[in-house]
């Protein structure tokens, strides 16, 4: 039978050696220019942080991975250690390594090998029998290939009274790439780079992921039977769909072959993909090759899936944290999606409204929302979603006095740069034009990192060693 179940848990704002703060708040909150946005940046930064805290990988472990004598205490779910022979640690994503080294804590010696795939030189996890592999995100690389493949071969020879433990957390599908049939790792950088500038949802990519790879849409599982599979997700899926996490290798797959076209056909990708992917998803579409494994195979009859920490946990630990210093909290959404600078604009519309009418809130209070933006790259610039929803939602509220707006990625990098989001409020503009930057060209042209780093307003976090999804809100003072 498939199992999940839903963990909690929150920690200090330590991840190994890893600091899971705001590097630069300090300037950040001298950038107000008057005393209440000054105040509001520094809640706005507070709340953040303890989004960070609340998502600490290492903290969420320990909270819920236990050994007592020989039994293993998973959440809910308790093993007998002596019913099995070997245990096998796998997976991969941004906070892997950091779970990882927990894990080995509790473990020790009973683990007999392991890999676990994380993105260049952002790991100070410490492991002895647990290999941590890098590999590149988030376009994947031959380093992902050689990972995966070495996963593959730990699990290849298990038997039913072994055990598989596998950590999966987000960035996964990037680090954990197996190309299939006559696909390469190239033409799959192809059809990845594609979908990530076509402004696609993280689930529209998945699917296609899922259904050009060895190792995603439930193949991990197939490939790891008869063993037990034990798999500890942070999930940086909306909703927390377990078959779209790091594209689901354990998972079963309700996505199908059909799917994948309509997904490339829909954002007008599927003429400029290559000919080899073209190929592979026709043939299954013609049942001419085997689809994703599906709910009801054997190959998850015991498979133990929990998800351990998501956006909603961060998302909450940000409104107690804005109303603990006294302003009126309101938790929007875990859900928000949709193209970024959009959601600047019908954030900075909230603002606005709570300004001329006290709806939803009145002054001081606090909106939180957190989810997952899309960009649809038509300009040369270089940003990241967060640094759209910010830049655009600067526009809408130029002018205010005590009204911030914040967006970050809360595992650090926002996008193909080195910030985690931006910080504006309504002296951004005003900022800007005495710089003689045009804030809608620099929009237009889909370059926030240049315009906030002209400002100073560029939130730096570095790589957190956690990982789910993005977190927006405003923060208004009195």
């Amino acid at each position: 039978m498939f199992k999940y179940n839903f963990i909690t848990g929150s920690g200090g704002y330590c991840v190994g050696e890893i600091m899971l703060g705001i590097r630069n708040r300090k300037l950040l909150i001298q950038n107000g220019r008057t005393k209440l946005d000054r105040k509001a940046r520094r809640l706005a930064l507070d709340a953040l942080e303890a989004a960070l805290k609340a998502a600490d990988p290492e903290a969420i472990m320990r909270s819920m991975v236990e050994v007592r004598g020989d039994r293993l205490s998973v959440g809910q779910y308790r093993f007998d250690l002596r019913k099995f022979r070997r245990i096998y640690v796998v997976g991969g994503g941004k906070a892997s390594g950091e779970m990882a080294e927990v894990l080995e804590s509790v473990l020790g010696s009973r683990i007999s090998g392991g890999v676990v795939s994380v993105p260049y030189k952002t790991s100070s996890a410490k492991t002895s029998y647990v290999r941590l592999h890098e590999a590149s995100h988030p376009i994947p690389d031959d380093s992902g290939v050689i990972g995966v493949k070495s996963m593959l071969e730990l699990v290849s020879h298990v038997e039913k009274d072994d055990m598989v433990i596998c950590l999966i957390s987000g960035g996964g599908s990037s680090l954990m790439p197996l190309p299939r049939g006559e696909i390469t790792l190239a033409e799959k950088r192809i059809v990845t780079d594609a979908l990530l500038k076509s402004g696609a949802t993280i689930n529209e990519i998945n699917t296609v992921r899922k259904h050009i790879s060895e190792f995603k849409g439930g193949w991990l599982a197939k490939k790891a039977y008869p063993a037990t599979i034990v798999n500890l997700i942070l999930s940086d899926v909306l909703g927390d769909p377990l078959d779209f996490i790091a594209s689901g290798p354990t998972v079963p797959d309700s996505t199908t072959f059909d799917d994948a076209v309509e997904i490339l056909r829909m954002h007008s990708l599927w003429e400029e993909m290559p000919k080899s992917v073209k190929n592979l998803l026709n043939e299954g579409q013609q049942g001419l090759i085997e689809e994703t494994p599906k709910d009801g195979d054997k190959a998850f009859e015991k498979v133990f899936n929990l998800v351990i920490g998501n956006n909603r946990i961060a998302t909450l630990a940000s409104c107690n944290k804005l109303g603990e210093a006294g302003v009126s909290p309101l938790f929007l959404t875990a859900s928000l999606e949709g193209e970024a600078r959009h959601i600047g604009t019908m954030l900075a519309s909230i603002a606005k409204e709570v300004e001329v009418s006290g709806n939803p809130l009145s002054r001081p209070c606090g909106i939180v929302a957190g989810g997952e933006a899309t960009v649809k790259v038509v300009g040369c610039g270089r940003g990241g979603r967060n640094q759209e929803i910010a830049l655009s939602a600067a526009l809408g509220i130029s002018g205010m006095d005590g009204v911030v707006i914040a967006s970050f990625t809360t595992d650090g990098i926002d996008g193909p740069t080195d910030a985690a989001g931006a910080l504006v409020d309504g002296k951004t503009i005003v900022h800007s034009q005495e710089r003689k930057l045009d804030a809608k060209k620099f929009l237009e042209e889909n370059d926030s990192y240049h315009f906030f780093s002209e400002l100073n307003d560029l939130i730096f976090t570095g790589h957190t060693g956690t990982n789910v999804n993005d977190i927006s809100m405003i923060v208004m003072t009195e």
